[in-house]
Order: C-alpha cells, then structure tokens, then sequence
C-alpha cells in the first residue's frame, strides 16, 4: 500500500506541475505529460532489476543517478525535444514552444526527487558526483494528507474548461494545501526532535548520533533512534500522547561484532541504512538477519518487527542477502501500531 501510495503521489506532484505550464494551452493533456514526467524517476526500480542480479545492489539504484539534479537537466532537455517533435504536427503546429515542453518535463522531473528528499528513505540528488543520500526524515515516503486533497483538487479542476480561470484556483489551492501540510511536517519534527533529546538527557543516554522520523502512512506517531558506543536506543511517541515524553528507551545491541571482515553486500547495506544497522542470529542459526534500524519497529515492544530487514547467509563467494519478512504478517504487530499512534 505505501508504495502505491507513493507512486500515487509522484503522479499528482507531476500532473500539477504539467497544469502549471502547459494547462491553458493543451488542457487535461498537460496533466497526462506532467504525470508522465513525475513518474519517470521511479522507473530505476525496473532498471535497477535489469542491471543488477543481486537484490542488494539494485534495491541501491533506486533513488540514485535516476533520481539527480543532473538525470532531471538530460532528461528534460531530451524529453522536452522529443515531445515537442512529435507533438508539433498537424492542428496542434505551433500552438507550443520547444522551450514550454523542456520546462514541463524540467518541473515534472525534478520536483520527483526533491519530494523524496523529505522522507527518511534518502536520496542521491548529487549523482553522479557524490552518492551522499539527502534525507530530512520529516515526512512519511507516502502519507495520505498530503496526497489526497492534492487529488481532489487536481480531479475538480479537470471539469473546467483549459481556459477557465477554476482551473488556476483549484491548482493553487493543491499546490497550497500540500505546501502548508509540508511546513507542518517540518514543525512536527521540530517539537517531536525536542521531546526526543530532552528525554535523553533526563535518562543521562550519551549518544553519538540521533534521528528521528514519523511512522508509516501518518505523521502522528514518531520513531526515535540514539545511538551510543555499544547500543541503540529507539522510542516512540505519538502527538497524541498525554505525557511529554516518550513511554521507554528499548536498548539495543549492536551486535555488529557478528560480521567483520569486509564484504560488498554488507557495505552496500551498511551505506543504505546510515550507519543505523544491528544484526541478530536467525532462529535455526544458520545466518543472521541484519536490521535497517532507519525505520521503526512496527511494535515497539517486539524487536523482531522490524519493518526492513534482510537475511544474511555465508557462501563460497562472501555473504548473500535477501529480503527478509516472517512467513505470515503479524496482525498483532498491526494492531500494536494503531494502538500506540492514538496516543497513550
């Protein structure tokens, strides 16, 4: 769901930004390239899978090159050229410009990555010059008050005419409400990152680094993450909360003794998830299971319910990774989250 929901998302963002340049001249068409444009940034997961066999590595290409400053300046110049060709033919000669579909597909594609930049997941905006992952962490990677009352407003405004002047106002008024949610997000983030360190400090926890970002689908309930020498400590706390800290600090281990020596895959993940990463030994122990401490637990009082995570097997060529998941969603685990997010 969350990454239908994502993907939704992308679609609107793109679709706004091709009313924005070309509405009054191509109509609901506008919103078609823009979509398309919006879109196109996430097409890496299916890349990634042709270039890569292994999991870890293409699960690494997305939001990578696909997903740069320098990818949206080709990729507009190009798009924008080939779309201008093909469309300025016949009836339509001349009703637009080269430069108005460059600049569509510029809007489109660039605010694709700038938007993930928001969320804890991270991304390579500077590739190919740098793989530095920007990450906020003040928004959920799909999170329906944001993107549902962009919909609307992009469904209504699809009823009037191109040159009807609701068109501009139901666009202003998407563009409005997702900025104005945007800017809560931030300030969100700014009252639960208080909340956070003041209760470290309470509980003398001497960290080296700490984040902190909202759970899954919402901006409620926040996950918390300190790291020390040996352990880590993580926390939640919803806005709904009574108290004004978090309920307990779970401790834990590190564990990163378990693997040593140097391995592609292990490096891959231990540069995706920020250094956030602990290893556990699998029940049958014949591997270990490395968690990505990034994102919450989905019960914060069961550590096993780690929302992403991977199994490490030893084989001749090094460690092999694949994505790990218990053999049935835990409905517990469900109903622990929406316990917890309505606040205690």
């Amino acid at each position: 769901m969350q990454s239908i929901m994502d993907s939704l998302t992308q679609i609107v963002l793109g679709a706004a930004c091709g009313e924005a340049v070309l509405g009054k001249k191509i109509g609901n068409r506008a919103l078609l390239f823009g979509a398309l444009g919006g879109t196109l940034p996430d097409l890496d997961v299916f890349v990634g899978r042709w270039l890569y066999t292994g999991e870890i590595q293409a699960m690494a290409f997305h939001r990578g090159i696909m997903h740069s400053l320098f990818f949206s300046f080709v990729a507009s110049i190009v798009l924008g050229y080939f779309t201008f060709w093909l469309y300025n033919r016949g009836s339509r000669l001349e009703t637009t410009s080269r430069h108005d579909w460059i600049f569509l597909f510029g809007l489109s594609i660039t605010t694709h990555p700038i938007l993930d930049c928001f969320t804890g997941y991270g991304t390579q905006l500077f590739a190919p010059f740098s793989n530095y992952r920007v990450a906020f962490d003040n928004i959920a990677v799909a999170d329906p008050l944001y993107t549902l009352p962009f919909l609307i407003c992009l469904i209504v405004l699809m009823c009037f005419r191109r040159t009807s002047k609701w068109r501009g106002i139901f666009l202003k008024l998407g563009f409005g409400i997702s900025t104005c949610y945007m800017v809560l997000t931030l300030l969100n983030k700014m009252y639960i990152n208080q909340i956070f360190k003041s209760d470290l400090k309470v509980n003398k926890i001497e960290y080296q680094r700490f984040r902190c970002q909202p759970t899954i689908l919402n901006n409620i309930l926040w996950y918390g993450i300190a790291e020390t020498e040996q352990f880590y400590y993580v926390a939640f706390y919803s806005i709904f909360d009574t108290s004004d800290a978090p309920q307990r600090w779970q401790k834990l281990p590190k564990n990163h003794h378990l693997i040593k020596q140097s391995d592609a895959n292990i490096d891959t993940l231990i540069w995706f998830s920020d250094g956030f990463y602990n290893y556990t030994i699998t029940e049958d122990e014949t591997g270990l299971i490395f968690k990505d401490l990034r994102y919450p637990l989905m019960d914060e009082n069961d550590t096993d319910s780690s929302v992403f995570s991977f199994k490490l097997t030893k084989s001749m060529k090094g460690w092999e990774a694949q994505r790990f998941s218990p053999d049935e969603p835990k409905r517990e685990d469900l109903k622990a989250f929406w316990t917890r997010l309505k606040g205690i």
